[in-house]
């Protein structure tokens, strides 16, 4: 059964809000809500930003590194190697960290070889085949004009692929592949949403919020605390009319002159300075909170701690962190072997069976690099590794074991 490409246009438009928002946090440009309580009326629409979203998806990002395919029979490393992994492969984890989606769309180039290019989220919906993992039914905007409506879209069936310009059919080209060649790269799927969650959680986007209020507040309360405010009670009307405010702020010394009875009963005073405080330490909590739901530290997040000692306290610190890399390794790893796999069908212009590709695993950098006296101690264990199962240590068996 096909749904048709109207049904996926409008699938499309009712997840893309969600998808641009999540985006708009990452880039800083999201509008905070303000109370009206503490903000004077000329500052109720300025807006301040912090980068601890970008901080989260980017942290990852980061820690994600493929090496390699290990029993590679069909080239899949030689495909992405010609379609700029360096470039490709980060995209297509930030872009599914952020907006739970980012999608691999695979044409044929003039040269017959297969092009992989990366599509967020807010472009691109399908249905998915949730024992593989891949599109029976797909759907994507290549090009938008700068009212930001499509002007080049594309249609994926197990048959065929469908390119429309400006709503009208431009061409279509037969499938050679089992699935549709739009993949997508899910960050943790599960069984009520095959299309998985985002890094910027709902609880991110509201402490993030709360986090832009309480800075908002500390910014109008300095000009409170670097300018106190003072008194003076005692001038007569005369004096107070002619009297620059200004001026007697900021002067070393005011003169008041006796009144008409001889007396001098004019008062000064100044009001309690405010304090920086209670807003730095609202702050540090908003910190604490959005640290403990990214697994990140409040070092991560620009609040100064003690310095971890090594390597491994570093890990240790960081295991939360550790765990979602590890998860995600295993969920993009699902979509990159899809990918390649329908990119292959594409460059021999032949069906393989998907059977053929299970003993085909990924490699990954380690996370968290060895330091030195990391590197000292597995230099030891796999020295008596060696000495006691001498035919068992390979490359392979050792990259597995400790990530060099």
């Amino acid at each position: 059964m096909e749904y048709g490409i109207a049904y996926l246009k409008n699938k499309l438009l009712k997840k893309a809000p969600r998808v641009h928002m999540r985006y708009g946090f990452y880039e800083m440009k999201n509008v905070t809500f303000d109370f009206g309580i503490s903000t004077p009326p000329e500052l109720r629409y300025w807006n301040s930003v912090i980068g601890w979203n970008a901080k989260a998806v980017d942290a990852m990002t980061d820690r994600l590194s493929f090496r390699r395919f290990r029993d590679d029979i069909f080239g899949f490393d030689s495909i992405l190697d010609m379609n700029n992994r360096d470039v490709l492969l980060p995209s297509l984890w930030q872009g599914a960290l952020v907006s739970a989606c980012d999608f691999v769309y695979i044409s044929r180039g003039t040269d017959g070889f297969p092009r992989l290019q990366a599509i967020d989220g807010e472009n691109a919906t399908g249905i998915i085949d949730s024992t593989t993992g891949m599109l029976t039914e797909g759907y994507a905007v290549l090009e938008r004009d700068q009212y930001n409506l499509p002007t080049r879209e594309a249609y994926f069936t197990r048959d065929y692929t469908a390119w429309y310009v400006n709503g009208e059919l431009e061409g279509y080209e037969a499938n050679p592949a089992p699935y549709a060649l739009l993949v997508p790269v899910v960050y943790r799927p599960d069984a009520k949403r095959p299309f998985g969650h985002s890094r910027i959680s709902r609880a991110c986007m509201s402490l993030t919020g709360s986090a832009l209020r309480t800075i908002k507040r500390s910014e109008i309360s300095a000009e409170f605390y670097s300018f106190p405010q003072k008194w003076v009670t005692g001038l007569d009307p005369s004096a107070e009319e002619g009297l620059d405010k200004w001026a007697a702020a900021m002067s070393a010394m005011m003169q008041f002159d006796l009144n008409d009875s001889g007396q001098n009963e004019v008062k000064l005073g100044q009001f309690q300075t405010a304090s920086a405080t209670p807003h730095l330490e609202q702050l540090k909590m908003f910190a604490s909170l959005f640290a403990g739901e990214t697994g990140l530290t409040l070092d991560d997040l620009g609040f100064a701690t003690e310095n971890p000692s090594s390597s491994e306290a570093i890990k240790a610190q960081h295991e939360n962190l550790r765990l979602a890399v590890r998860s995600a390794q295993n969920t993009f790893g699902v979509g990159l072997l899809n990918a390649c796999f329908l990119a292959a069908c594409v460059r021999d212009r032949f069906e393989y069976s998907r059977q053929q590709i299970y003993n085909t695993r990924l490699q990954w950098m380690p996370a968290f690099p060895a330091d030195a006296s990391m590197l000292g101690a597995i230099g030891d264990a796999l020295g008596k590794m060696a000495t006691s199962f001498p035919s068992y240590l390979d490359e392979d068996k050792i990259f597995d074991l400790t990530g060099i």
